[in-house]
């Protein structure tokens, strides 16, 4: 599990390293679904900006594409998407990540409850995320939609190991990447033969009891407030 802030340079720079060691069978990334990898498999070698726009890739909301290119090209390893329809990540708010996720979703954890103390922090940490701007009845739901997402990257990342034999490298944001109760814990629910190492990249020194077994500190990145638009 590598992590990241998504939009620092230098959490991607530090990526293609690791990539460029470990040398994977195959990579999953947070920010593809699954049609969107078979392109980027179907133009191995593309330009940046021709797999870009054959991913339409403006239009997802994630940074900058050139930021992200280098790892597709960094090695032979076959990509693999992790991402649902954002229509999907929707419902499960209201519906629950058990409903949206379909079969398998007691072999990812989906149908066991949160213990109470977790649930309490991930809804705080929601709402810290939000810049404390969500109504307090969305919480709930914004944790299933986390869980949905955390647990159908865990999807891509057991079809990647059987496919291919693995090593597999997960390419994240380091809400996924956490060993307590990211894509590690589904990880370790329904694939728990699998030796499993995850990575955090922060752009400040964290806690000791951050749930990583190794992280990186790094320069923050220049950014407008994200929550100016809330004040």
């Amino acid at each position: 599990m590598l992590g990241e802030v998504h939009d620092n340079a230098a959490h991607h720079t530090h990526q293609v390293r690791a990539v460029k060691a470990i040398q994977p069978a195959a990579i999953v990334f947070e920010m593809l679904t699954p049609e969107q990898a078979e392109v980027a498999n179907d133009l191995v070698g593309a330009a940046a900006g021709e797999l870009a726009e054959a991913l339409n890739w403006a239009d997802t909301g994630w940074p900058d594409f050139n930021m992200y290119y280098p790892i597709f090209t960094t090695s032979s390893a076959r990509i693999y998407g992790g991402a649902l329809p954002r229509q999907n990540v929707r419902r499960a708010i209201s519906e629950g990540a058990a409903a949206l996720f379909g079969d398998g979703a007691e072999r990812y954890g989906l149908t066991t409850p949160l213990p109470e103390d977790q649930r309490e922090t991930r809804e705080a940490a929601q709402m810290t995320a939000h810049c404390d701007a969500l109504p307090p009845e969305m919480l709930p739901g914004m944790v299933e939609a986390q869980r949905l997402r955390d647990a159908a990257i865990a999807q891509a990342v057991v079809e990647a190991f059987q496919a291919t034999g693995g090593p597999v490298v997960v390419i994240t944001g380091n809400g996924h990447a956490r060993s307590d109760w990211g894509v590690p814990h589904n990880l370790r629910v329904a694939a728990p033969d699998l030796t499993l190492l995850s990575i955090g990249q922060f752009e400040e020194t964290p806690d000791p009891g951050e749930p990583f077994d190794l992280w990186l500190v790094t320069d923050p990145t220049e950014r407008e407030d994200p929550c100016a638009a809330f004040q």
